[in-house]
């Protein structure tokens, strides 16, 4: 009977303490868990935002040191070094006007250039040569950004003399960068958000913004913002 009730004594479960000490530790750990990735989500934003906030101090910068429009200069085989693969920078036509969409892949775009003229005026990292894999600037969640001028705005009801737009970005990310850097308000304002999928045609074309109750967290979308 002895060896019985010590047979038993060594099956008994878990007691309370120890079960409240167990969900305590997983408690702790899944605070630690959504606080890190909270922490995450910020600093994304927080990245996204500066690159909004970057661009209208390369466009001064340049104009400031060169009295040109980075893009569009063209005095920039003269004003600028050669590329990393040793040719003369690209010139534009000196209209005043970033010609092509910010979306544009191709050295005949002003809108491109733009990225070698302020990267040779060191106003900002990155490849300098067009040929280079890697010289079409991604953000920090991978999808593609770009200027342009105002003229032809991406979204319906947009205004300002220059256009910048960054692609693929999650909608809680967008939603915070509306909310960072204008009114909170996706259809309206300076920073506008859609369409989902994360791009909008090289074309040029005009579409609606997203509304703003239509903004899913989960999907990507592209964020432009007029200055």
């Amino acid at each position: 009977m002895k060896n019985m009730k010590s047979i038993k004594s060594q099956q008994s479960g878990f007691t309370l303490v120890e079960i409240a000490i167990v969900l305590v530790i997983i408690g702790l750990l899944l605070g630690g868990i959504l606080k890190g990735q909270e922490l995450i989500n910020s600093a994304k934003v927080k990245n996204l935002a500066q690159d909004f906030k970057a661009i209208p101090l390369y466009i001064y910068g340049y104009q400031d040191r060169f009295k040109a429009l980075p893009g569009d200069d063209i005095r920039a085989a003269t004003n600028l070094p050669t590329d990393s693969a040793g040719a003369p920078a690209i010139v534009g036509n000196g209209d005043g006007a970033l010609n092509g969409v910010w979306s544009a892949t191709a050295p005949t775009a002003e809108s491109y250039m733009f990225w070698q003229h302020v990267r040779l005026g060191n106003f900002a990292p990155g490849p300098t040569a067009p040929g280079d894999p890697t010289y079409g600037p991604k953000n920090v969640e991978g999808g593609q950004v770009g200027i342009q001028s105002g003229t032809n705005p991406p979204f319906t009801g947009m205004r300002g003399t220059y256009i910048y737009c960054s692609a693929g970005i999650l909608g809680k990310y967008a939603k915070q960068l509306d909310l960072t850097l204008d009114d909170g308000n996706s259809a309206t304002g300076s920073l506008m958000i859609g369409p989902v999928g994360g791009g909008v045609a090289n074309s040029g074309s005009t579409v609606p913004p997203e509304v703003l109750g239509t903004i899913d967290d989960a999907k990507t979308y592209t964020v432009c913002l007029a200055f």
